[in-house]
């Protein structure tokens, strides 16, 4: 009659959960149509407690877990107890637990299929969602690029665990209070005592998840901002080589891992804390429980029938007890992600009028806004602007003037104050600073346009492409990086134009419609329409350029002042070929003979060609295969600690054989039953079962919380030294690596991969030494109440080996792929935040949202076959453990005259517990060689080769280099093994303190002859000698320490302004502010609340391009190194900020050797002398004077310039 209330109570309470689910449901729909504010989560409690399958499952299990863990148990040991009860009844209620035990197993691994979907379902949504996010107009106002690094890896990973235990919330509860009835049933009033436990239990849980909640917002700052930090490493790791900066920026990192790592420190002493507690928590309530019982009247004997139900009870409520503290903890790690996540996308001040019927120009209208780009907030900047259809309008200025700030405000990429844009027709935008995809370069010019063979040819002439593809191993089918090469840079910035062509928007003065140049070069602004010239944010002029120089203006005086500088005759130059504005240098006319007879000489495309060497540049990822191996093992534990490894595992040995001591002590006391039947039990006896009982359990406790805390200490001793051994190698490895491999694969070992290292190994470990240690105690304790269960067990193991086997090689390699395919991710994130403008300015979000909705999905695949598998190995192995429980039943009917209740309630508890434990073991096991495979993957990149040692014993005197002299002999380099010699044969000996002009067209080798300089390229013959000295015999920053650069790009970093110029705090302020007053920013540093601790954003853009100019400038100025190499320096400077460079230039560095790569030509005119490089070889060297006399490749660049060999060229 018993066993039948407690069927009714289950079935019972398992129909009033399916209605309340129901219920949640109905109100969920009905709240959807009610309001909006809480649509989103409605729609997901909708999802997560409708009546559908997933719940119908849920229940299921629930009642099959009654009747197999519960009911049956107690049937078993009746039957052993009562010798004179059928034989048969014993093989039914083994079958009836066998049958039970299937059932369940089947119902909760449908349910965690359905639960994993929609987790998977989740995580692809939030990917999406993010990325949507980014693509959007406001975000790079509200998250770092790390933060979203952060949330699409470890945070939406984190809400797709949770979603699947989500259900754990509520049924946990129900769980606990169902067990504490049925144990009501068994022990009475008895139970409160152990109801006041869990009672005491619930505070300790409160503050420990309070201050976990708290560690973890914490940590995961301290994530956000190292991975903002290591973002900035890998864009900017060229200039941390140039500058020898590796060594600051690697203990900036550091600082913030320590403090990443103390704070995940101790969240997981609290995590032990709180596995200690919830471990402990059902052993002291059955502890309490059952010496309330024995104590409170003396006919209460604990035995068997009692006191292993009462344990299978308490087994049961052990899973909620542990399962909650840590979906609460989940909770907590995903309540910051999903306010973050929350998409709030803002209205565009940018309207966009189709047609042409509506109007004939585009008007800025009281168009206000203030420079919010980053974090610091400007000058407001106030315009009213019309632009009539079909002009041509240029923008010219001052540095920081607003001209950037204005194209950004007509692209939407501002934030809106007040007033509104109207723009006709389509948009197209040639950025500043080229953005190029890693993708061939005939996709660049394409970018996503269907190809025509013959306006794709027309193009490629259009822009003058061909002399300079004829340099590139693979022609336009060459693939290009991230980090494009050095003498490549100047050809993208042709690619850009050349995708106006190819979508048919706009190019030359007779194609565009309605044209917007910003520029510093004055030479051609007579062939303009307009000029605008903007001052502090206004418009200062407006008009022709007779009417603005007739004026006398801020532009008159400008003109006056520096037009010299760059042209001969303004009236002539305006009827000049627009390819002056396009081209570097060389004869137009000579340059379109040849492109014509190139482009009639080149074959259509009709066939795809074979790969030719050099052409590929980014390799596919490199997926290992097989076992992984067991080094990679030893290396973590290694790393960990040989001493500490030792002690972890011997204080889990420990706690198991308490918990098999403890077991078989209750199987004795309940024994007691039957020996003291007709005898009068003492209270010494009764106490001492009880004291050695609780000691028993105590000490397992006990045992079990040091080897959490020495695992903790062992887990983040591993994170700290992998880490560390990372980041050392990656800032050592050479340039060649960065620009072959996408940023996206290394983040993702800093980003996924170092979060495996830092909290899923460690768990795995735990979890994997619990469950192994768990079943041989099992198998110990069955063998022990049946020997003959050892011969079962060999064919089962020989079955779960196979199981095994079979599964955790398909599981690797599937979360290996996992892996592989989320690079992709990140590098197509990394590469779309760098291009936003471009993207948003073209239209092309929706593009771009797909392929990112392509490689999510791609990346799905792995993780969807991977829940598949999951499932298929648990229906398998519990298949296998429901046999353990099936023989262990079926045994002890065969052998029950023998044997006593008490050992039979043991084997048969210690047999339900198993399968769970079977099943958890083998996915542990997986799980630990999966992850492990993140050890692997960090190993891979701190084997990569390194380039040449920082320091050598063999240093130069520390006022080495004296003179500044350089001589190059039969110099030869190369980028790649596979590629051709970019320079050949460099024979020259530049004088001590001479002034040395580089010139030559795209490709000539100008850049690279820097980059051999600082060893960025190795030698491929030759040497170079800086006074006397081989630099390729000392160390790289006794180098490049000793050697100064303003390079082509000003790349700044995120933090405080004086970081930026010093980050080793090697000079004083006094210093500091020195250099910015040379560098003419000491006004505008002045102005700024913060001074020196002014906040830079990530990639400096909270300042214009030539303020970031005007810093490098302050760089190189607090060096003070004798040799100085300006890299197309003053390219994004006005004409009046080049000019006062150049006069700082020649006044600080007057005894130092200058070379000077020219963008303009009249910024080398007065060198001693000038360099001409083609093809990688010194074609002229000589006085500018004697190279226009010579009337050779020089003077022809100077006439295209408009320079004249009569001119005054002094500055």
């Amino acid at each position: 009659e018993m066993q039948e209330k407690k069927i009714f109570v289950s079935l019972f309470l398992g129909l009033f959960l399916v209605l309340f689910g129901v219920l949640i449901q109905k109100i969920c729909t009905a709240q959807e149509k009610k309001s909006t504010y809480v649509w989103g989560l409605c729609k997901v409690l909708k999802r997560v407690c409708s009546c559908d399958v997933q719940s119908v499952h849920y229940f299921s299990n629930m009642t099959f877990n009654c009747v197999a863990y519960l009911i049956c148990p107690r049937l078993m040991i009746n039957f052993v107890s009562d010798p004179n009860d059928y034989l048969w009844h014993g093989y039914f209620y083994a079958l009836l637990m066998f049958v039970a035990a299937l059932m369940q197993s089947i119902c909760l691994q449908q349910y965690f299929q359905l639960c994993f979907k929609l987790g998977m379902s989740v995580r692809t949504a939030l990917m999406a969602a993010i990325y949507k996010k980014v693509i959007s107009n406001a975000t790079r106002k509200e998250s770092t690029i790390g933060e979203t690094v952060n949330l699409m890896s470890a945070d939406a990973q984190r809400f797709m665990d949770f979603t699947n235990f989500v259900h754990q919330l509520w049924s946990a509860p129900v769980q606990i209070v169902l067990s504490i009835l049925f144990l009501w049933l068994e022990l009475g009033p008895s139970v409160f005592a152990g109801v006041g436990v869990m009672l005491l239990l619930i505070p300790i849980n409160a503050v420990l998840v309070a201050k976990a909640r708290a560690i973890q917002v914490k940590n995961m700052n301290y994530k956000d901002e190292r991975m903002k930090i290591m973002n900035e490493i890998f864009n900017g790791i060229k200039i941390l080589k140039l500058f020898s900066w590796e060594p600051s920026f690697q203990k900036r990192v550091e600082k913030i891992r320590n403090q990443e790592l103390k704070g995940l420190l101790r969240f997981s002493y609290l995590q032990s804390v709180s596995i200690f507690v919830f471990t402990c928590a059902p052993f002291l309530v059955s502890v309490v429980t059952f010496a309330v019982f024995v104590m409170v009247d003396e006919d209460n004997v604990l035995d068997a029938q009692k006191a292993f139900t009462s344990i299978s009870l308490f087994n049961v409520l052990r899973f909620p007890l542990a399962m909650l503290p840590m979906v609460l903890s989940s909770l907590v790690q995903v309540s910051r992600p999903f306010f973050v996540c929350q998409e709030r996308l803002e209205k565009l001040s940018v309207f966009f009028l189709p047609g042409c019927a509506v109007t004939d120009y585009v008007w800025l209208h009281a168009f206000s806004h203030y420079l919010t780009l980053g974090y610091i907030l400007h000058f407001p900047c106030s315009v009213n602007l019309e632009i009539p259809c079909g002009s041509l309008l240029a923008v010219v200025g001052p540095v920081g003037s607003g001209k950037s700030s204005l194209v950004s405000a007509m692209l939407g990429e501002m934030e809106n104050i007040k007033g509104h844009i109207n723009i006709q027709g389509s948009v197209a935008y040639v950025p500043q600073q080229a953005w190029i995809q890693n993708a061939t370069l005939k996709d660049n010019i394409l970018f996503g346009s269907p190809l025509d063979e013959a306006r794709y040819q027309k193009v490629i002439e259009a822009c003058a492409l061909l002399p300079d593809l004829q340099l590139l191993p693979g022609g336009d089918l060459t693939e290009i990086g991230e980090r494009v090469l050095t003498f490549m840079k100047s050809l993208f910035q042709f690619l850009n134009i050349c995708v106006l062509l190819s979508i048919g928007i706009l190019l030359c003065w007779f194609l565009f419609q309605t044209r917007i140049l910003v520029t510093h070069s004055l030479s051609f602004l007579a062939q303009v329409d307009d000029i605008v010239m903007l001052v502090d944010g206004k418009v200062s002029e407006k008009g022709p350029y007779s009417t603005l120089l007739s004026n006398g203006g801020e532009f008159a005086q400008l003109l006056n002042t520096y037009g010299s500088q760059q042209e001969g005759n303004p009236e002539d130059e305006a009827t000049g070929n627009c390819h002056d504005i396009l081209c570097n240098y060389g004869s137009i006319t000579s340059s379109n003979m040849s492109l014509k007879k190139a482009l009639q000489g080149k074959p259509k495309e009709k066939e795809p060609v074979a790969e030719i060497k050099g052409q590929k540049l980014i390799d596919k990822e490199a997926v290992e295969t097989g076992k992984v191996k067991f080094i990679m093992y030893t290396r973590y534990l290694g790393a960990v600690g040989c001493n500490l490894t030792t002690w972890i595992f011997l204080a889990y040995v420990a706690q198991a054989a308490a918990t098999i001591g403890s077991n078989l002590w209750l199987s004795e006391w309940t024994n007691d039953a039957v020996k003291y039947q007709n005898m009068t039990y003492t209270t010494a006896i009764r106490d001492t079962r009880v004291g050695v009982y609780g000691a028993l359990g105590i000490s397992q406790g006990l045992f079990l919380l040091a080897a959490c805390m020495l695992s903790a200490h062992g887990a983040v001793r591993a994170s700290r030294v992998l880490h560390k051994h990372l980041l050392s190698n990656i800032l050592r490895v050479p340039m060649s690596f960065f620009d072959t491999t996408p940023t996206g694969r290394i983040i993702n070992r800093f980003a996924k991969d170092i979060f495996t290292v830092d909290e899923a190994i460690p768990m795995s470990f735990r979890s994997w030494l619990n469950c192994f240690l768990g079943i041989i105690s099992t198998l110990l304790i069955i063998c022990l109440a049946t020997p003959y269960f050892a011969i079962i067990m060999l064919p089962l193991g020989l079955l779960y080996y196979f199981v095994q086997q079979f599964y955790v090689s398909t599981s690797r390699q599937l979360r290996r792929l996992d892996s592989v395919t989320r690079s992709p991710i990140y590098s197509h994130f990394s590469e779309t935040v760098s291009g936003l403008s471009v993207i948003r300015a073209y239209g092309h979000q929706e593009r771009f949202l797909q392929h990112n909705e392509k490689i999510v999905d791609i990346n799905q695949k792995s993780v969807y076959s991977w829940i598949v598998s999951n499932r298929w190995l648990a229906v398998r192995l519990e298949f296998v453990g429901n046999l353990v429980v099936f023989f262990a039943a079926l045994l002890a009917v065969f052998a029950r005259d023998p044997l006593n209740s008490g050992i039979v309630g043991l084997s048969i508890s210690s047999a339900l517990s198993v399968t769970q434990t079977l099943n958890w073991l083998v996915r542990m096991t997986s799980e630990l060689e999966t992850n492990i495979v993140a050890v692997e993957r960090v190993h891979e990149y701190t084997e990569v080769p390194n380039e040449a040692p920082w320091v050598t014993l063999q240093r130069p005197q520390s006022s080495w280099p004296n003179n500044g002299e350089i001589r190059f002999v039969n110099y030869q380099v190369r980028y790649r093994p596979e590629l051709q010699l970019v320079l050949d044969g460099i024979n020259c000996y530049i004088k001590s303190s001479e002034k040395i002009g580089v010139v030559g067209r795209t490709g000539a080798g100008k850049s690279s002859l820097t980059n051999c300089l600082f060893r960025i390229l190795e030698a491929a013959g030759g040497k170079i000698l800086i006074d006397g000295l081989d630099i390729a015999t000392i160390g790289l920053h006794d180098l490049r320490q000793k050697l100064t650069i303003i390079p082509q790009d000003p790349v700044l970093f995120s933090g405080s302004l004086r970081m930026n110029l010093d980050p080793f705090d090697q000079h004083s302020d006094k210093d500091v502010w020195y250099a910015l007053e040379l560098a003419h920013l000491k006004t505008f540093v002045s102005s700024l609340p913060e001074g020196l601790s002014y906040p830079v954003s990530e990639a400096g853009e909270n300042l214009s391009v030539g303020q970031r100019q005007l810093l490098c400038l302050a760089r190189a100025l607090l060096r003070k190194s004798k040799i100085l190499i300006l890299d197309e320096a003053t390219a994004a400077v006005d004409m009046e900020t080049d000019h006062l460079i150049q006069q700082t230039i020649r006044s600080e560095f007057v005894d130092c050797t200058v070379i000077t790569i020219a963008h303009r030509l009249h910024t080398i005119m007065d060198s001693n002398r000038v360099m001409v490089l083609q093809a990688g070889k010194i074609v002229e060297f000589d006085s500018p004077e004697e190279l226009l006399q010579q009337h050779g490749v020089f003077a022809a660049m100077a006439r295209d310039a408009g320079i004249l060999g009569n001119q005054d060229t002094a500055l």
